[in-house]
């Protein structure tokens, strides 16, 4: 078993963008080279600005290139809980946008002709308790009459045409999401801002974020840059350059497994339709097949941000999970073990406004494949003074006290949701 990404293991690594001189100043410096970042510098230096991207590591290397690689529809919370929450209107906004964000990674792989295995495949969202069929059936009729939004449910009884498994209940089909490989994606995005002229860094942090009278000072370990306007997208991976962020955003361990390659016939009988699916539970399980038929198995098997130990217990604990409800595939070994952090926020709602005269977009809590490719271009817009669109716009980013970034409280965190797992 490799602790590495299954996608960066079949993607070419990326040319280094190390040790390049940082310019003095800027028309705008954006703080993160994943998805959100990558998709603002490259709508900026298409529109002309000078933009200067900043990543503490490499290009693509949090999140962005070791997620699921799932493009779906919806937010973390579903639209009934969006309709209680902000009412009829709001919730039409953000469920529009959410439709918008993953036809917004389709043109993008399009127009930049991306090769990283885009297919329109559809999700499946599995009932884990025979009680959670009513939350699916109140979503399908919900989506059908107030946002004419076709899905299907699916019985029990008629289950194993999606999925060959006694496991669950019940399903929901969405037949819009899609499927890619992360790490391709992230890396075409980055050659293609290159292309587009952005100037992007790796391997240089922002250290500290100074207002000026003209904009602001981004300090670096090898310089600073004067920049008129400043782009924080740094989503689970917010340090300390942007406290006002940090202590909004809660860091959360996700983990995912991917086995060898399986027979194809045997995959295709598992997971008849190639849907990214994933299920009703609080400590969820997300699953899917890989272009070379791999199950790839992932879920929040611990909640602190990855190591080499949490990802090998990680590791044990999804394999189970994985053997529950597919034992069919118990004589094919697990090939690649790994994790990323997610960017949660306390109300589990991304966030994407300006604080402090600085922009920012980030807490997708797991659904930021399409939303973080759309706000990023979004927010290019409104920084070059182009039409833009934010359904995020003038929500309230939530934090509690005595809460710098460090999130002492997840033990306890992991406690209530495993109980309301087995009792909700």
């Amino acid at each position: 078993m490799q602790l590495q990404s299954l996608w960066s293991a079949v993607t070419p690594e990326l040319d280094s963008f190390a040790n390049r001189p940082l310019p003095e100043r800027a028309d705008v410096v954006v703080i993160g080279g994943g998805y959100t970042g990558l998709s603002a510098a490259l709508r900026l230096a298409k529109l002309g600005a000078r933009v200067t991207l900043l990543e503490r590591e490499t290009l693509g290397w949090g999140a962005s290139s070791r997620n699921g690689g799932m493009v779906l529809t919806g937010h973390k919370h579903g639209v009934g809980e969006m309709m209680q929450e902000f009412g009829a209107t709001k919730a039409h906004e953000l469920w529009d946008a959410s439709l918008a964000a993953l036809e917004c990674v389709a043109t993008l792989v399009q127009e930049e002709n991306i090769e990283c295995d885009f297919a329109r495949r559809g999700h499946l969202d599995l009932a884990w308790k025979e009680k959670h069929i009513k939350h699916l059936q109140s979503a399908h009729e919900l989506l059908y009459h107030e946002f004419d939004y076709p899905t299907l449910l699916v019985p029990k009884t008629e289950l194993r045409n999606e999925i060959d498994t006694q496991m669950y209940y019940g399903g929901l089909v969405d037949e819009r999401s899609a499927g890619l490989n992360p790490a391709k994606y992230v890396r075409g995005m980055a050659r293609a801002a290159q292309r587009a002229g952005a100037d992007l860094h790796d391997g240089v942090a922002a250290e500290a974020i100074e207002k000026t009278a003209n904009g602001f000072n981004v300090k670096t370990a090898r310089g600073a840059i004067a920049a008129k306007d400043v782009f924080a997208a740094t989503n689970g991976y917010t340090g300390r350059a942007t406290p006002q962020f940090q202590k909004r955003i809660i860091p959360i361990g996700s983990f995912i497994i991917a086995t060898e390659p399986l027979d194809p016939k045997l995959a295709q009988q598992l997971i008849p339709h190639n849907r990214m699916i994933f299920d009703t539970k609080n400590f969820l399980y997300y699953f899917r097949r890989s272009p070379d038929d791999r199950i790839v198995f992932g879920g929040r098997a611990a909640f602190f941000p990855e190591t080499p130990d949490t990802v090998r217990e990680s590791a044990e604990i999804l394999r189970k999970g994985m053997l529950q409800i597919f034992p069919q595939v118990e004589k094919y070994p697990t090939a690649y073990a790994w994790g990323g952090t997610l960017g949660f926020t306390f109300d589990i709602f991304p966030h994407a406004g300006q604080m402090d005269g600085m922009y920012y977009a980030m807490g997708y809590a797991g659904h930021g494949v399409a939303l973080s490719t759309y706000l990023g271009r979004q927010f290019a817009n409104r920084i070059a003074g182009q039409e833009w669109h934010n359904p995020f716009e003038g929500m309230d980013f939530p934090t509690m006290p005595w809460y710098s970034g460090n999130p002492w409280f997840l033990p306890f965190a992991m406690s209530y949701y495993r109980f309301m797992d087995w009792v909700a």
